[in-house]
């Protein structure tokens, strides 16, 4: 448990944060306590000392950084829930075009938003029973060093932000993200991320099962599956792992 939830902010909307002064990971927390809270939920640590990434890949926060995870309980209308990690990437992508020129923004399959090609945020999408959550980390004041791509934070812009401040505008910014995703289904979530996303054609590197595959971008199968015109004639449908703008070194967070 963290030592004091020492606040709950409310931003504009009926979305409520509660604030955690350290937590080990906001997403291990919520996982255990999602009974106390209804959906929509969000919590948001200032200290984060054992954050993971995807693939149980460790997610490292430093001070002035973003951690914040969302409570899900699926509603009447609403979709495949793996869905909503594109729905969470058009949320950031949005919070960030009021803070930069969108030009400098691409979202990558399957969970990231790059801010001049380099890796930005990550998302962690995980079930709990019959509730999901929704983990967010965005690199705030400081990007952590990884083996196997270029990384950036909002500070090396120059860019101020309270991560308190940032982490209100995304939680907002999902809850009408997450209305369309409900009310016109994953077709306009689907069209919106490509619209964000590298242009077909954009060569790719990404893991598959049979191993790395090298192609370029043919866009997202119906069911966000990420497409790869092959270097080997094939089209290669991938539903999980990692992709790459440059070839790859080795592992990272993801």
């Amino acid at each position: 448990m963290p030592r004091a939830a020492c606040s709950s902010r409310r931003p504009a909307g009926p979305v409520l944060i509660l604030t955690l002064s350290e937590v080990g990971s906001t997403n291990d927390w919520l996982r255990e306590n999602a009974g106390q809270f209804a959906d929509g939920q969000w919590v948001r640590a200032e200290r984060q000392t054992s954050g993971r990434g995807r693939l149980g890949r460790q997610w490292q926060m430093p001070e002035g950084n973003l951690a914040m995870s969302g409570l899900i309980r699926p509603q009447p209308g609403e979709g495949n829930p793996a869905e909503l990690g594109f729905v969470a990437a058009l949320a950031l992508h949005d919070v960030l075009a009021g803070l930069v020129d969108v030009a400098r923004l691409q979202l990558k399959w399957p969970n990231d938003l790059l801010l001049d090609g380099a890796k930005l945020s990550g998302i962690l999408l995980e079930r709990e029973g019959e509730v999901l959550v929704l983990g967010i980390g965005v690199n705030i004041m400081a990007a952590p060093r990884l083996p196997d791509r270029a990384t950036i934070a909002l500070a090396d812009l120059g860019l101020v932000i309270a991560a308190a401040d940032f982490a209100a505008r995304l939680a907002s910014a999902f809850a009408v993200r997450r209305a369309q995703w409900r009310d016109q289904g994953f077709a306009a979530t689907r069209t919106d991320w490509l619209a964000r996303a590298h242009p077909p054609g954009t060569p790719l590197w990404a893991s598959a099962p049979e191993g790395r595959v090298a192609g370029r971008f043919a866009g997202l199968g119906a069911d966000g599956a990420l497409r790869l015109d092959g270097e080997d004639g094939r089209v290669h449908v991938i539903h999980a792992g990692d992709v790459w703008g440059v070839p790859p070194t080795g592992g990272g967070e993801g």
